[in-house]
């Protein structure tokens, strides 16, 4: 046997030492990840799970926080569903979604589209500018709209008496009440949206804009053809975001309307509120709770399919 096949042959037997305690490496390193992952396991449990596991209990009881709990099964859940003053509740937040997810979605959309252009002069200004509303507390903008719309002191309805104009007590009126709130909400979270869907729009090559050009597009075939289809993820993130901050819709309503005129702000959470805080009917609210986290869930696994499914056929 020659030299060179010799060393050949020993290369090829030659075995790497074992890592540092006989243990596999991968093993080692999860172990090591498992024990920076610990403390925050542990808060997760402690301030979430353990909450939550608590009023799914507490859900099947007829608790009040004072007192004996007794354990009432699904009762609970049954006047969820029968309960017509709480089955309204579930018609105004069904309202205040239509009203408020596509609203804020077009509105962001469009906006990025104009301040995604490379050759607006302020571009950076505007961006800004219409991105602060959304670092601002919602009930603290709430307040701040609510003085405005004041048809006494409000510098809304000052300047329409200027030109002749009176928008009167729009919070006290049963079909303005709703409208209101929920433009409140836009003005508060479009920005948000809108630079998202700007990193989103970077992300685009500007190839197929290009290809598309040639092959004689014109503004809206580009826009349907290139933009929507590149902006699909993009898209399933905002509207899954936009729903879930509707069904939870709480803040400005608590400041504005309190759930009113006639209850027609009044949303789930509002209804939870009430029934937990102020009637004391602690089960009752955390199986409304339930009722909505189940629908929450359930509606994001609907948005994600279809837009995944889009993908896919556009891909």
């Amino acid at each position: 046997m020659t030299t060179l096949s010799r060393s050949s042959h020993r290369r090829r037997r030659y075995h790497p030492p074992a890592p540092l305690g006989g243990r596999p490496r991968t093993t080692r390193q999860n172990s090591v990840a498992a024990l920076f992952l610990l403390p925050a396991l542990i808060i997760l449990i402690a301030f979430v799970g353990w909450p939550m596991l608590s009023a799914l209990r507490l859900s099947f009881t007829d608790a009040s926080g004072f007192g004996i709990e007794t354990w009432v099964g699904l009762d609970n859940y049954v006047t969820v569903f029968t309960d017509p003053r709480i089955l309204s509740t579930l018609g105004v937040t069904a309202l205040y979604t239509i009203l408020f997810t596509p609203t804020a979605l077009i509105s962001a959309l469009l906006l990025a589209l104009l301040l995604g252009n490379r050759h607006l002069i302020g571009r950076g200004f505007f961006r800004t500018a219409l991105f602060l509303p959304f670092v601002v507390s919602l009930a603290v903008a709430a307040f701040a709209w609510t003085y405005l719309l004041d048809p006494q002191v409000g510098l809304l309805n000052y300047w329409l008496r200027a030109v002749g104009l009176q928008l009167g007590n729009v919070l006290q009126d049963p079909t303005l009440a709703m409208p209101t709130v929920v433009l409140v909400a836009i003005w508060k979270s479009f920005g948000f949206y809108m630079v998202i869907f700007i990193a989103g729009l970077q992300e685009i090559p500007e190839s197929l804009y290009e290809a598309a050009k040639i092959d004689g597009a014109g503004a809206w075939r580009r826009f349907t053809n290139v933009t929507l289809p590149q902006l699909s993820n993009t898209l399933a993130f905002v509207v899954t975001f936009a729903m879930i901050a509707a069904l939870q819709a709480f803040d400005q309503i608590y400041v504005m309307t309190g759930g009113g005129p006639y209850r027609s702000t009044q949303t789930v959470v509002m209804e939870i509120y009430q029934e937990g805080f102020k009637k004391l009917d602690l089960g009752g609210a955390t199986a409304l709770s339930y009722v909505l986290l189940i629908a929450t869930l359930i509606l994001s696994l609907v948005q994600f399919g279809f837009f995944g499914r889009r993908e896919k056929e556009n891909g």
